[in-house]
């Protein structure tokens, strides 16, 4: 028995793959003390800064650290749990989706900005502990 694509699909109940289209996962450290914010209306916003690093080897063959910063924001009953578990250098994962946003200046200059809208995160390790030597 032959089955075309579609077919082969719901003969095995695959579900599309929509909500994938803007999913971001990220593992990183928090750099600061979220901050959280309960507007008038009775919502809630967490903000913080999430540092991914990256190791790779240069042309000449040495090892290059690369740090990317993440504005994360959170909303409702999740920026509640940032508030009450998060603090500065713990490593998380996360999991959201990219939001554009654009606004202007006090001098009236266009700026546009990348945030990661996180609806889900886990604690994977507490701070990092500085080791002196």
């Amino acid at each position: 028995m032959a089955f075309d694509s579609a077919q082969l699909s719901n003969h095995l109940n695959i579900k599309t793959m929509n909500t994938l289209k803007n999913k971001v996962n990220l593992i990183g450290r928090l750099g600061a003390q979220p901050e959280v914010v309960t507007f008038d209306s009775g919502k809630t916003l967490a903000r913080f800064n999430l540092a991914t690093n990256e190791n790779y080897k240069d042309k000449k063959g040495e090892w290059v650290e690369s740090t990317q910063w993440h504005t994360i924001n959170t909303w409702g009953k999740t920026a509640e749990r940032v508030k009450q578990h998060l603090t500065k250098g713990q490593e998380i994962i996360l999991e959201g989706k990219l939001v554009h946003q654009t606004y202007e200046t006090a001098a009236g200059e266009k700026r546009y900005a990348t945030i990661i809208e996180a609806t889900e995160f886990l604690v994977i390790s507490e701070k990092k502990e500085v080791i002196n030597k």
